[in-house]
């Protein structure tokens, strides 16, 4: 390929960890991103000044500001990784959810469709567009199996709806238009740079804080955990090795309650960073009213990924989440200008 890696939602918790993924292989980036509240240039510190690596700021739902980065930089491939990814806010503002994640998918797609045309025989053969989902498109499961790509979608969410769309989009352009596509379904992710509103870092920041520790309901939704940097790896593992056309599955194999987690994260607090008075700082844990509509369980069967593609996670849950407290305590400097008007973990999503 020799054009850069366009990287949708690069300043976001996945897409700066798959661009450092990818610098580290030697592949040049644009990093694509509209810095919204969820998107910090700060993620994104380590690659400013290496070879290959260009950040531009906008949105994939102008198609201006997308045909100029498509014009300038004849992109070799797409990672679209940008997307409102917050359930609890697309409970209190869906629109939002279908502004990026459904029409920016598709004004990428058809800038995409464009750019290809004017691409050298060899660069087009090899152009592809990888675009990011999610498990909570496939709804809820029962006490037993997994989700895979042939799972049938039935969304929840306002979220999971805008994301569903999109993959149809996708797909669809691939077989109507002929546009080489690749998708994949990722499990939650978890690690360093997760905006606070998501559970890990809430309970950490909440707990340095001093503050009640929520749990939804009773705490025992079941979710399978996949560190972000494991995941970067699946999704370059697939843009260079996966069939035109196909899903790919990514998930973590780990299965957990959230009450689990926020025990497993409150554990780890008392090692790394114990209260002044003494005490637990699982003894904050308070049971808050459920998200309306909160999905029982997801869990992902990676059968396909790891059997066509060679890829498998090698962080284990306790291990990487062990980490990802201790890069909380050590980086103030990135979590505190976020977290500073208590926005960030203010409760949402009550309907």
């Amino acid at each position: 390929m020799s054009g850069p890696v366009l990287v949708t939602g690069a300043a976001g918790f996945i897409g700066s960890s798959l661009t450092r993924v990818l610098l580290d292989a030697g592949r040049p980036v644009v990093a694509f991103d509209k810095l919204t509240y969820a998107g910090h240039r700060a993620s994104l510190a380590a690659c400013e000044g290496r070879p290959g690596y260009v950040f531009v700021q906008g949105d994939i739902a102008d198609e201006t500001a997308v045909a100029r980065v498509f014009a300038e930089h004849r992109p070799s491939a797409v990672m679209n990784l940008a997307a409102e990814s917050h359930v609890d806010r697309s409970i209190d503002a869906p629109a939002a959810f279908v502004d990026t994640n459904v029409v920016g998918t598709l004004v990428l797609l058809q800038a995409a469709r464009r750019g290809l045309e004017t691409l050298e025989a060899s660069d087009r053969a090899a152009f592809r567009f990888l675009h990011v989902s999610t498990d909570e498109v496939f709804g809820a499961l029962g006490p037993d199996g997994r989700f895979d790509e042939t799972t049938a979608y039935d969304p929840r969410s306002p979220y999971a709806a805008s994301k569903a769309a999109s993959d149809h989009l996708v797909r669809a352009w691939g077989h109507t238009f002929g546009l080489p596509v690749l998708l994949t379904n990722c499990s939650n992710n978890y690690g360093p740079r997760q905006h606070p509103e998501k559970l890990i870092p809430l309970t950490i920041l909440r707990a340095l804080a001093g503050q009640p520790l929520p749990v939804y309901g009773d705490g025992l939704q079941v979710r399978d955990w996949l560190h972000v940097r494991d995941h970067a790896r699946a999704l370059v593992q697939v843009l260079d090795r996966g069939a035109i056309g196909r899903t790919y599955a990514v998930g973590g194999e780990a299965e957990r309650t959230n009450l689990q987690v926020v025990h497993a994260i409150c554990a780890a607090l008392d090692v790394q960073s114990p209260r002044a008075d003494g005490r637990p700082h699982a003894a904050a844990l308070e049971h808050v009213a459920d998200r309306p509509g909160h999905d029982r369980r997801y869990a992902i069967d990676p059968s396909r990924i790891r059997d066509e593609l060679g890829w498998r996670p090698e962080t284990d849950f306790e291990t990487g989440l062990g980490e990802t407290v201790r890069w909380y305590l050590d980086n103030g400097d990135w979590w505190r200008p976020i977290a500073a008007d208590g926005a960030a973990t203010r409760r949402l999503g009550l309907g």
